[in-house]
């Protein structure tokens, strides 16, 4: 529940929780096969999505779905609002239930990233190659800025993606069902890509995904292949090295504190050559697609639109309020065509009241793109979860083209190396 303070601020107010209030157990057919229950837990799924959280109470449930489907004996769903918490916040709360299956006295932990040294030629370009060179960077990163910060200005004015086979542009996108998907990915192999193309892991996942909704929208509308298509990105705005517990986040001094500490950023999908179309044995033009992408992101990472985007919304909601900073961010997500976001998960695997979790996926709904792309790292390996708003865009058709796209850069990238 929310009250309002002597400064007019709105802040939570400690209530009371009924459990079976939050609690949800559904209840399917008795002594069917797995693949029947795969389709009861997907249109499960899909309705509760659409459903709103009752107001009246914490807006947070638990749906326990006992049955076992395809992928495994059972599934359990945390439905959560996110005017609770950011992906950080929850992650955190979600960790802090599991324990690791191997030895619960152990803390999880999380994949190891090293910060890129400086070789002998960026030295050079940053501190030898003289005041010329620093003031190229320097003009670079403020026309990089100022470019990104327009963008975002005019994202939520009078600027919108074309209609496409992605985007339906109907207001009432958020208030329909979803349909849902998932493909696991090897984070060595990826990691093997990343090293043979000289990108990052975030480049070449990224790159699959874009690469994969292109060849969607050519599949179902050839002639959307020149639609002006945006991706708006969601970025923790933390220096995320670990997730911190949920009492070291309430904390008033923290590093990493609880709530909504976000940011985004709009990234233009590339588009196709006619020959990539085909998708049998372009494996080439698939390259040249990601380094496109690739290029397009190294550039906004010479950006500062992100952190000043996210100091822009902070001092808007303490202007006009939380509800007025919610309905730009609406504003933004509805002028683009997907969401695309990620999260950091543990490596080694996890545990919840003795039941070893198989694989961890999350899906965001309620949002005014017709389709979302989320991934989350999980025990070695990349979870990517499509949630396509139901009816207008097939899940599993997106997933093929996505795997497909992978399997194209996979074959450029071995080209490459030889």
């Amino acid at each position: 529940d929310q009250v309002t303070g002597r400064d007019g601020e709105k802040r939570w107010k400690r209530v009371g929780v009924n459990l079976k209030d939050h609690i949800k157990t559904a209840v399917f057919p008795q002594g069917k096969s797995p693949e029947y229950y795969e389709g009861c837990f997907n249109d499960y799924l899909s309705e509760i999505s659409a459903e709103q959280l009752p107001e009246t109470q914490p807006l947070w449930e638990i749906h326990l779905v006992k049955y076992p489907t395809l992928n495994a004996a059972g599934n359990v769903i945390f439905k959560i609002h996110h005017a609770i918490g950011d992906g950080y916040s929850l992650m955190a709360a979600l960790l802090s239930c599991f324990k690791r299956s191997d030895d619960p006295s152990l803390p999880l932990t999380l994949p190891s990233h090293r910060i890129r040294k400086l070789s002998s030629s960026d030295d050079g370009n940053v501190v030898g190659a003289g005041k010329r060179a620093a003031v190229s960077r320097v003009l670079a990163a403020v026309l990089s800025t100022a470019s990104d910060l327009w963008l975002n200005f005019s994202k939520t004015r009078f600027l919108e993606d074309d209609l496409s086979p992605i985007r339906s542009g109907d207001p009432t996108v958020g208030l329909r069902p979803i349909s849902a998907a998932t493909m696991t990915f090897s984070l060595d192999e990826i990691k093997q890509i990343k090293s043979q193309l000289g990108m990052t892991v975030n480049d070449v996942i990224t790159g699959a995904v874009f690469l994969g909704t292109r060849l969607y929208m050519h599949a179902v509308d050839p002639g959307s292949d020149g639609a002006d298509t945006t991706a708006l990105v969601l970025l923790n705005t933390r220096m995320l090295r670990s997730y911190n517990s949920i009492e070291e986040m309430v904390k008033q001094e923290t590093n990493s504190p609880w709530g909504n500490h976000f940011s985004f950023l709009h990234v233009t999908i590339p588009k196709l050559t006619t020959s990539t179309t085909a998708t049998s044995n372009d494996s080439d033009d698939a390259l040249e697609f990601v380094r496109a992408a690739s290029a397009i992101i190294q550039k906004k990472r010479h950006s500062l639109a992100v952190p000043l985007t996210a100091k822009l919304l902070h001092l808007y909601r303490k202007l006009k309020g939380s509800e007025a900073a919610a309905g730009y961010v609406y504003r933004v997500m509805k002028s683009t065509s997907m969401l695309i976001t990620n999260m950091i998960g543990p490596v080694e695997k996890m545990s919840m009241a003795d039941h070893h979790i198989k694989g961890i996926y999350f899906l965001v709904s309620g949002n005014p793109q017709n389709v979302q792309t989320t991934i989350v790292s999980y025990m070695g390996e990349l979870r990517v979860s499509v949630a396509a708003e139901k009816g207008f865009i097939d899940p599993n058709t997106f997933k093929s083209c996505v795997e497909t796209a992978f399997r194209l850069i996979r074959k450029s990238a071995c080209t490459a190396s030889h």
